[in-house]
């Protein structure tokens, strides 16, 4: 099996990890759990854009296209950035930078995979 179809379906799963992070984030604006609602509202958006930003990756590696694998390894480097924000600072969570950060790993290995799987390919198809 391709490496990027399970790189897909890790970025995926990612996206709709994130597209509940904006369903919590919409419960707390409801719930009055928020200082601003301008700026929830804003992070909202901004968290659904990465949602979709995510499966738009997922989908377009499915389909072996270059620029998805490509998206999907700079979102894996940034999830692994929040994920080392989230085990340090003041409010430091390792369980939770744990659980950021296997995934992404995960996610990550298996993109360059895909990516080496599809340099041959391509090189050969030069030739």
């Amino acid at each position: 099996m391709p490496a990027r179809v399970p790189a897909a379906a890790v970025l995926g799963i990612e996206a709709l990890g994130v597209l509940a992070l904006a369903g919590w984030q919409v419960v707390a604006l409801v719930g009055g759990d928020t200082d601003s609602a301008v700026s929830s509202i804003a992070l909202i958006v901004l968290t659904v854009v990465g949602a979709v930003a995510l499966a738009g990756a997922a989908v377009a590696t499915a389909r072996d296209v270059s620029a998805g694998r490509s998206g999907g390894i700079v979102a894996q480097l940034l999830i692994l950035s929040v994920a080392i924000g989230a085990v340090t600072g003041e409010w430091a969570a390792p369980i939770v930078a744990v659980a950021i950060a296997v995934p992404a790993l995960v996610g990550l290995v298996l993109l360059v995979l895909a990516v080496r799987q599809a340099a041959p390919q391509r090189s050969r198809d030069d030739a």
